[in-house]
C-alpha cells in the first residue's frame, strides 16, 4: 500500500511579512511598530506560523527573541517571497490601469497643437482602452492644476539658457521628464529681411542679432515669454518697445507678416503654424526646455503618456 507523501506546510503571507519584520528590526516590539499591529498580534502569528512551518523559528534570548537558523532561513525567503507578489501586484495593477485607466493632461497651446496629439495618437494605439483628458494650460496653472490633482501630468516649458532671466520654477515637488529642447527664435517679414518666406528658419544673412532691433516695434507673447524677451533685451543694452501683446501664435505670425513688428516665437509655434510671409532665425544659444512633470510615482496610465510624449518630443527634433 502507497503512502501519500504529506502535504507542504501553508505559510500565510501575513505571517510571512511579520517574521521578515522581526528580522528586520530585531525585536517583536519593534516589528509591532513598524506593521502597526499590537504586540500581542505579533506573537500570535508567530506562533501561529511556527505551527505551519513545524519547526522553531524563533528562541528566547533574556527579555527578547532571536531567530533561529531555520527562522533567518525562512525570514530571509519571506522577503524574496514578499517582493514577488509585491511585484505582481504592480504589474497586475499596471494592467489594469492600461486597460481601463485614464491620463489627464495639462499643456501649453504650441504643444497641444504639436506634441500631444502625436502622442495621444501612439498612446491609443497601444492601449485603445485608455481614455486621454487635456487641458489647455500656461506652466503656472498647470503646475497648478498638477498640485490640486485636477491633472496627472503637467507640459510646462522654461527658459534654460539665460541667467539674465526670472529665476526657473521650482520642479524639486515633480518628478520631471524632459521631453523637447527648442530653440527660440527671432521672427520678422520676409520683405524687411530680403528673402522668400517660404525659404525655411534658415534663411537670412548670418544669426540673428536683437542689439541691431533696438529701434524695433515688438509683438510680446503670454507673460514668461514676454518676460524672457524684456530680459534678453535688456542684456543687448534696451527695453524692447512692445506694440502688441497675443497669447495666439498664428495672430504674432500674421502681424508680424503685416510689418507690425518683430517677435520671438519658440520652433514648436513655427511647426503648429508656419505664416509663408515670415521668416524665422533661430537666435544663437536660445533655447526652450519642454517638460512632463508628475507628483510621486505616476499612474500606470499617466507614465505610458509621458512615454509617449518623450517619443513625439524626440521625433520633433527629426
Amino acid at each position: 500500500m502507497s503512502v501519500e507523501p504529506a502535504p507542504p506546510p501553508h505559510l500565510d503571507l501575513t505571517r510571512l511579512r511579520v517574521l521578515a519584520a522581526v528580522a528586520r528590526t530585531g525585536s517583536v516590539t519593534a516589528a509591532a511598530r513598524e506593521l502597526h499591529y499590537a504586540q500581542p498580534s505579533v506573537s500570535h502569528h508567530l506562533a501561529r506560523l511556527e505551527a505551519e512551518a513545524g519547526i522553531a523559528l524563533l528562541q528566547r534570548a533574556g527579555r527578547g527573541v532571536r531567530l533561529t537558523e531555520a527562522g533567518r532561513l525562512l525570514a530571509a525567503r519571506a522577503e524574496e517571497i514578499l517582493g514577488r507578489v509585491e511585484g505582481a501586484r504592480r504589474e497586475l495593477d499596471a494592467l489594469a490601469g492600461l486597460r481601463a485607466g485614464r491620463a489627464r493632461l495639462a499643456a501649453f497651446p504650441s504643444a497641444l497643437a504639436t506634441l500631444v496629439p502625436a502622442a495621444v495618437a501612439g498612446l491609443r494605439a497601444a492601449h485603445p482602452g485608455l481614455g486621454v483628458g487635456l487641458v489647455e494650460a500656461e506652466p503656472p496653472e498647470a503646475v497648478a492644476a498638477l498640485q490640486a490633482g485636477d491633472v496627472d501630468v503637467a507640459l510646462v516649458f522654461q527658459h534654460t539658457d539665460a541667467p539674465h532671466a526670472r529665476p526657473a520654477m521650482d520642479l524639486s515637488r515633480f518628478e520631471v521628464t524632459e521631453v523637447h529642447s527648442e530653440p527660440i527664435t527671432l521672427v520678422r517679414r520676409a520683405a524687411d529681411a530680403g528673402v522668400d518666406g517660404a525659404a525655411g528658419v534658415e534663411a537670412g544673412d548670418g544669426p540673428p542679432s536683437l542689439a541691431d532691433l533696438r529701434d524695433a516695434a515688438w509683438i510680446a507673447g503670454c507673460e514668461r515669454c514676454r518676460a524672457d524677451l524684456v530680459a534678453r533685451c535688456a542684456t543687448a543694452g534696451y527695453a524692447p518697445r512692445i506694440a502688441f501683446e497675443t497669447d495666439d501664435y498664428v495672430a504674432v505670425q500674421a502681424l508680424v507678416a503685416s510689418g507690425a513688428g518683430v517677435s520671438l516665437l519658440p520652433s514648436l509655434a513655427l511647426r503648429a503654424h508656419r505664416n509663408p510671409d515670415i521668416v524665422a532665425q533661430p537666435l544663437p544659444g536660445a533655447t526652450r526646455q519642454v517638460l512632463a512633470l508628475t507628483v510621486g510615482a505616476p499612474t500606470p496610465a499617466a507614465h505610458a503618456l509621458v512615454q509617449r510624449l518623450v517619443e513625439a518630443g524626440a521625433a520633433a527634433h527629426d
